[in-house]
């Protein structure tokens, strides 16, 4: 007997459509926030998030940093970021952007030929620029407004036209689309989650204790950052394996830092 497990792709899908369905018997009253007039719906989706991170990924993420030795944390977020990178050359041509996708494509190849798969970032090293790019980054390029702020179920903080960006990202993750064998591609997909929030352990603490409305400072500072990442003079990233400033971060989604995985 075979048993079937959902793809991420398919979770993906299915978070995006239980959003967009819950929206349709969602109205905004008079009173709303103008920059989260979803804000009753996001805040239910949040607590959900919340719990999830507190029940579940938070301790796995707390154990995992625990008996994982600094240099091999640093090497799995180098590996992934290397794959990220590929789908980041991508989006930069889409957004015709020559300069960005060379400079991408030349971090994927000295990254996988040097660093061992991408294990070890001799490309930041070399001083090769990264330039981190979603389909959502690329949809707003072209003059797609953002939307308003939307919550979704385990991925987090978004909008939504990177929500609906998200499902084409899920297209062309590598660990995703590039791995056939279920149980490698899972347990890839796993690690990626993991030492990501292990990654956002101490972003997570200062959420905690850093605001009353831990909602409200986790919304703020995701538009802060998604307002600066579009800024048209942006600066390229240095590097790319060190832990954003706070949750939200535009790559593999992960679930609002509760109490803090």
């Amino acid at each position: 007997m075979t048993t079937h497990i959902a793809s991420p792709t398919s979770f993906r899908w299915a978070s995006v459509a239980l959003v967009l369905a819950l929206l349709q018997g969602c109205a905004t009253g008079p009173n709303a926030n103008p920059a989260d007039p979803l804000e009753p719906l996001n805040r239910a989706v949040f607590q959900f998030n919340d719990g999830l991170d507190r029940a579940v990924i938070k301790p796995v993420a707390t154990a995992y940093q625990n008996v994982t030795p600094a240099p091999v944390r640093t090497g799995v977020t180098n590996f992934f970021g290397n794959i990220s990178d590929v789908w980041s050359v991508v989006n930069n041509v889409l957004q015709a952007k020559p300069q960005a996708a060379i400079e991408s494509f030349f971090r994927v190849t000295t990254n996988t030929l040097w660093g061992l798969g991408g294990i070890f970032d001799v490309a930041s090293d070399l001083k090769i620029p990264k330039h981190s790019e979603n389909f959502g980054q690329t949809l707003g390029h072209w003059g797609v407004a953002s939307g308003p702020y939307l919550v979704l179920p385990v991925f987090g903080p978004s909008n939504m036209r990177d929500a609906l960006g998200t499902v084409v990202d899920s297209q062309g993750d590598l660990v995703t689309q590039g791995v056939d064998n279920i149980s490698v591609r899972n347990s890839l997909v796993s690690l990626r989650l993991v030492n990501l929030r292990a990654n956002l352990l101490d972003v997570g603490d200062f959420l905690e204790q850093a605001s009353l409305d831990k909602y409200s400072f986790a919304r703020d500072i995701y538009m802060q950052r998604h307002r600066s990442s579009r800024a048209v003079d942006a600066p390229p990233e240095e590097r790319y394996d060190l832990p954003e400033a706070a949750p939200g971060a535009e790559q593999p989604p992960v679930p609002v830092p509760a109490g803090k995985p």
